[in-house]
């Protein structure tokens, strides 16, 4: 089953061509990083002008690059939620517009659902049931992965998610946008006991996180040293910072494969990237036998590979949209 998937969930059009939701037969994005660069972050009106532009095209390009033809395809995949609700109409929009056009069923995919499904692509031996830590600059949750299509939330961040504070810290350190690769490239050598910085716990919810109180202690020092013009180590910072984010994570996430009892865990999202993290995790694993599955890193970011791949087993669950179908700022994933 060929199935051409489309994501346009926040700053990158991505347009695939998925096969048996394994196979990628094709995998382009257009991104629009140095556009908002100057901004310091995404900017939802200009970001949806902006897969209007490349939407057609991209798409155009995936089927080409599959070595298909339009009528080859069996179905089409998109991105319906959760996102910038502009950025996620655009997309809805244009893939009602090709499953109408090609007379072929749509199939309405949850944006965090696909990150999980990256790991299927890169470990084609994974099968759920799973834990899996979805880390991203707008989710951070610890979900239970009972099958391909039913999903709950464990614990999940009571405010921040980990991407957006990597962003804001990064932003006023001035080190580029998205943040996550310069602090983790930034943090490489540097000593992770330098600075001090808090660890938050969620009273009476053990799974739960919290990142805003790291965000603010992190400015803080940050604004203090520019203050006072003492000069701040940025490697050692940017090691501590990873340090403190990731022993937020790691616990939880093995807490919670505990008590699941699957043996397995896996890593989805942006930040699944982070070196500090997936190292963190592999120890961790390591000591306790659980198996740990990490998504390639061209994966962990967003992409339409991921959707086409999800979208497979959505559509195998009989879960697929009429042209009434809508967008969706935010959705819980257990509703699909």
């Amino acid at each position: 089953m060929n199935i051409l998937a489309i994501e346009s969930s926040c700053d990158d059009t991505a347009a695939a061509v998925v096969r048996n939701g394994r196979t990628v037969l094709s995998n382009c994005v257009s991104s629009q990083i140095e556009m908002h660069t100057i901004y310091g972050g995404v900017v939802p009106e200009i970001a949806s002008r902006k897969h209007v532009e490349v939407i057609s095209a991209l798409t155009e390009q995936a089927v080409a690059d599959a070595g298909l033809t339009k009528m080859e395809l069996d179905a089409i995949a998109v991105t319906y939620a959760p996102g910038l609700i502009g950025a996620v109409l655009v997309g809805v929009n244009f893939a009602k517009g090709a499953a109408l056009a090609l007379d072929r069923p749509l199939i309405p995919v949850h944006h965090v659902r696909g990150h999980i499904a990256a790991n299927y692509i890169t470990h084609p031996d994974l099968e759920p049931p799973f834990v899996c830590l979805c880390v991203s600059g707008g989710t951070t949750a610890i979900v239970d992965v009972q099958s391909y299509t039913e999903m709950s939330i464990l614990g999940s961040t009571r405010d921040d998610a980990a991407g957006e504070c990597f962003d804001k810290v990064a932003r006023v350190l001035g080190i580029g946008y998205p943040g996550g690769g310069p602090m983790d490239k930034l943090a490489q050598g540097g000593d992770d006991q330098k600075y001090v910085l808090p660890v938050a716990h969620v009273s009476g919810a053990e799974l739960d996180l919290s990142f805003s109180g790291l965000k603010t202690a992190s400015l803080n020092l940050i604004h203090n040293a520019q203050q006072k013009g003492e000069p701040l180590n940025l490697p050692d910072f940017a090691a501590s910072f990873g340090r403190a984010v990731s022993d937020c994570l790691i616990p939880r996430v093995m807490s919670a494969a505990q008590r699941a009892g699957y043996g397995k865990i896996a890593v989805a999202g942006g930040v699944a990237a982070n070196s500090r993290i997936r190292a963190d995790l592999q120890s961790a694993c390591g000591r306790s036998g659980d198996q740990l599955f990490l998504p390639e890193l061209k994966y962990c970011g967003d992409n339409a590979a991921m959707i086409g791949c999800q979208g497979f087993y959505e559509f195998q669950a009989g879960r697929t949209a009429g042209w009434d179908l809508n967008a969706y700022a935010t959705r819980d994933i257990s509703l699909g």
